[in-house]
């Protein structure tokens, strides 16, 4: 079956990558160093965290580089595209916008993720202030 037909919660790792890469741009969000599915440093990343209550649905995913995907950790998205910017990088803030809203319309759409909904909200506040 092509992954194209699949849903893309069901999709494996590298297939999801792919797919973010498509949709976002080939690059870090943070850094915006340029990114390939086959190159080991190339990884999603979830904007809310999962031990914040975050999904692993590909809305909350972004594409990074391992580098700035392991120095975050858990920090909220917008302390993160500030410390980003405080190191001389210059993070795709426009595309983390855009996948905390289209997380937030899917965490209305499919319900539960109560811990996540107050989350995507207060980044998205704090992003917006920007």
């Amino acid at each position: 079956m092509e992954t194209s037909d699949r849903p893309a919660r069901a999709l494996d790792r590298r297939a999801r990558l792919a797919k973010i890469l498509e949709r976002d741009g080939a690059a870090c969000v943070w850094c915006r160093r340029p990114l390939e599915v086959g190159l080991e440093r190339a990884t999603t990343e979830h904007l809310v965290p999962r031990v914040r209550g975050g999904p692993s649905w590909i809305e909350n995913e972004v594409a990074a580089c391992r580098r700035c995907n392991g120095a975050r950790g858990h920090l909220g998205v917008a302390a993160w595209v500030e410390e980003c910017i405080g190191r001389g990088q210059d993070p795709d803030v426009a595309v983390v916008v855009r996948a905390l809203e289209s997380l937030q319309a899917a965490i209305l759409e499919r319900g539960g993720r109560r811990r996540a909904r107050p989350q995507v909200e207060a980044q998205l506040r704090r992003l917006r202030r920007r």
